[in-house]
């Protein structure tokens, strides 16, 4: 029997495929964008849509390597090559078990890794199907052990980096005697040494599609350099002229007046130009959330208006709503010249940004990894070759996914990786964020499917671990975000292998009448 008889499993996986996308998008994507939006740099819907548009282009473009490893490496395809319909079963299985157990969790503000749900399920299937002996567990071949390896130094990197880059901050800017002067004058520095961080992995990392890994090093290094330099001049000529008149000449000045900020003579000063305000921000984005609470909530239409935008409109920065503890912890940690962190505001947008964009071209291997094998197997009735070019239109699907995710359910997840962990400062988010992002893209390149949110995760701790008291630590949450953790690779796994057993080993029609006796 061909597999496009069970054109079926194929339809069933896009389907679920979608729902995978989307408990990525409403659990993952929170780490990008948590810690901006902790530090009230940008509002909730602004952080959605930045995010949904680095989101997507990260996994469009970049997306296809680690889609290969979680594909071929967990399982091993040659169990399957008699009977290849058995593995499209066995993925659209895996990818219940994952997206049940995300949605889940992110239902309940619970911040787990969706790649252990993924490599769970997978595991989950291949067991029920043959047993654990067909399970790659070999860390020489690249198998379980080794992504399990990535779990554990990958937040361990990104918390190194993190904490090197705020001390840093700490000690060459802040504690000086005048930190708003010397941190003015290096943000011309950050923006080309980010500028060229982010260029080094879009170039280093490449895509099929694009071939820029192809190119001889010389010529990256010189791609690198000319984008860091050409971002160290905007900062030089644009930033911190613009910056200097808002943040100390307190000059109502808008965002994108700082590409022309030479034409426009000097305004009056206001106080706190550049602090946030009830319905203002950083990008002068103004207030969603008031604009909306003054429509009247009459009819269908508004109804189902505020349901669509509760996820843009919800609080998930104001710590003073939850409770005492968290004050206390907020309070307890060490703060800097407010004019020189609000310095690190437009920075630390641009470091959201590449994060996100990291993100995407990462996890999105999650959702797509399991249904391009499906897509495979229904087109050509075959096992996958171990290198087969993911198709644009699946990449591009599993980048909405993540996108619709994001919007209708992120902010829970935002919530709890926020405030809750410790206190967030432009500054501290700006170390998190680069922390976080060396480690991704360190992972993407080689293959790894590691954990944004233990990524993440391990960068907020080292950051708060670098206050000197362990007060400033939500414990709690940590706690809980851990306990998570280490529950989700087995439950996505019993649920996919309890599917895979229940849809594989049930008495079958085409089979004949089932008969205990025989």
């Amino acid at each position: 029997m061909g597999a496009d008889y069970f054109t079926y499993i194929f339809v069933l996986g896009l389907i679920q495929s979608f729902w995978d996308s989307f408990g990525i998008g409403a659990n993952d994507v929170a780490n990008s964008f948590s810690t901006a939006v902790a530090s009230k740099t940008l509002k909730l819907w602004q952080a959605c849509a930045i995010a949904s548009v680095t989101e997507f282009l990260g996994a469009f473009l970049l997306g296809a390597h680690v889609t290969d490893t979680i594909k071929n490496k967990v399982v091993q395809p040659s169990d399957y090559a008699d009977n290849p319909s058995t593995l499209m079963l066995g993925m659209l299985c895996s990818l219940y078990g994952s997206s049940i157990c995300v949605i889940g969790a992110s239902k309940l503000g619970l911040p787990v890794s969706t790649t252990h749900a993924t490599v769970g399920a997978i595991i989950g299937f291949g067991i029920a199907a043959h047993g654990g002996d067909s399970i790659n567990w070999a860390y020489s071949n690249k198998g379980v052990w080794f992504i399990v390896a990535g779990w554990v130094y990958a937040p361990l990197i990104a918390g190194v980096c993190a904490a090197t880059v705020f001390l840093l901050l700490k000690y060459i800017l802040f504690k000086r005697e005048d930190p708003y002067k010397w941190t003015i004058v290096s943000i011309p520095f950050i923006f080309a040494l980010t500028a060229a961080i982010e260029t080094l992995f879009i170039v280093w990392k490449g895509s099929p599609r694009l071939n820029l890994d192809d190119q001889e090093p010389w010529k990256i290094a010189v791609e690198c350099v000319s984008i860091g330099l050409a971002f160290g001049a905007f900062g030089i000529l644009c930033f911190v002229p613009w910056a200097d008149r808002k943040v100390k000449g307190k000059e109502p000045l808008r965002s994108y007046e700082m590409f022309y900020h030479w034409c426009i003579p000097t305004r009056e000063p206001v106080a706190e130009a550049l602090e946030p305000e009830e319905g203002g921000d950083v990008l002068d984005g103004g207030d969603m959330k008031a604009a909306d609470e003054a429509t009247p909530d009459k009819g269908y239409f508004a109804g189902f208006k505020k349901k669509a935008t509760k996820g843009l409109l919800a609080e998930v920065a104001d710590y003073k709503a939850e409770d005492a503890t968290i004050k206390e912890m907020h309070d307890l940690a060490e703060k800097f010249d407010e004019d020189a962190e609000e310095l690190f505001r437009f920075l630390q947008v641009m470091t959201s940004s590449l994060a996100s964009f990291a993100h995407g071209a990462n996890d999105v291997a999650n959702a797509i990894g399991p249904l391009s094998t499906i897509y495979y197997i229904w087109q050509n009735a075959e096992i996958p070759p171990k290198k087969v070019e993911v198709e644009l239109w699946i990449l591009a699907y599993g980048g909405i996914g993540i996108d619709v995710g994001l919007i209708l359910y992120g902010y829970k997840i935002m919530r709890a990786l926020g405030n809750q962990i410790t206190y967030h400062s432009p500054s501290r988010g700006f170390s998190m964020e680069i922390g976080a992002t060396l480690s991704v893209m360190i992972a993407s390149k080689t293959g790894i499917p590691v954990s944004t949110t233990q990524c993440i995760t391990g960068a907020t701790l080292f950051v708060g671990l670098c206050n000197g008291n362990l007060k400033t630590l939500g414990w709690k949450r940590l706690a809980i975000t851990a306990f998570g953790w280490v529950l989700t690779l087995p439950v996505a796994g019993l649920i996919s292998g309890l599917v895979f057993a229940f849809a594989a080993y049930s008495p079958s029609m085409l089979e004949g009448t089932y008969n205990p006796s025989s």
